[in-house]
């Protein structure tokens, strides 16, 4: 992409940018020359501009997006919570209309306590990736085109902790079930 070039080219040179979002307009008010403008524009917004880039000084936007495996963690519910247990113990003696009514509870606790963990790993990620970077952006999670699903998508702000921020990443990719995709540096994108 054309504008993504620019600015990464920007970047690489000047070091601190401020990429503005594509459809920025600076809308002409007199009969002016557009370089004339863009000055009228700039000093309209100086201060509002240079906060931007003080903040953005030296750094990078670095993305986070943390992955689990369903049916891995579904599987380990199963063995870490006794009344779960329990149910898909008993399940496997029953007549098929009965173990499909068993399945169906199971399913639905299952699902409830997933709910639950991914809150609570969210909450333990986040507190582990926080300290790490000078400022964090939540986004949406999306969906994946493999049986992992999304349950963390971070934007992350950092100038001289990245090779901290990757040891926290490595330690939570180590943990059985969860996988982690680290992409960066970008210039600043989501923090102008």
């Amino acid at each position: 992409r054309p504008y993504q070039k620019v600015v990464e080219h920007a970047w690489e040179r000047f070091s601190t940018i401020l990429p503005l979002s594509f459809d920025t307009i600076i809308k002409k008010e007199e009969d002016i020359s557009p370089g004339d403008n863009v000055i009228r524009w700039l000093e309209s917004d100086y201060e509002k501009l240079k906060e931007k880039i003080d903040k953005v000084r030296g750094q990078a936007e670095y993305g986070v997006q943390i992955f689990w495996d369903p049916k891995i963690i579904a599987d380990k519910i199963i063995r870490d919570v006794p009344e779960i247990q329990k149910i898909d113990d008993e399940m496997k003696s029953k007549s098929a209309g009965t173990a499909y009514l068993y399945e169906e509870k199971l399913k639905s606790l299952i699902k409830r306590e997933m709910e639950k963990r991914a809150d609570s790993f969210f909450k333990e990620f986040y507190g582990q990736i926080r300290p790490k970077v000078d400022d964090i952006k939540i986004d949406k999670t999306k969906k994946t085109d493999d049986n992992l699903q999304m349950i963390m998508n971070l934007s992350c702000l950092v100038k001289e902790k990245v090779n901290a921020l990757g040891e926290v990443l490595d330690d939570i990719q180590a943990r059985e079930g969860f996988s982690v995709r680290f992409t960066g540096p970008w210039p600043p994108y989501s923090f102008t």
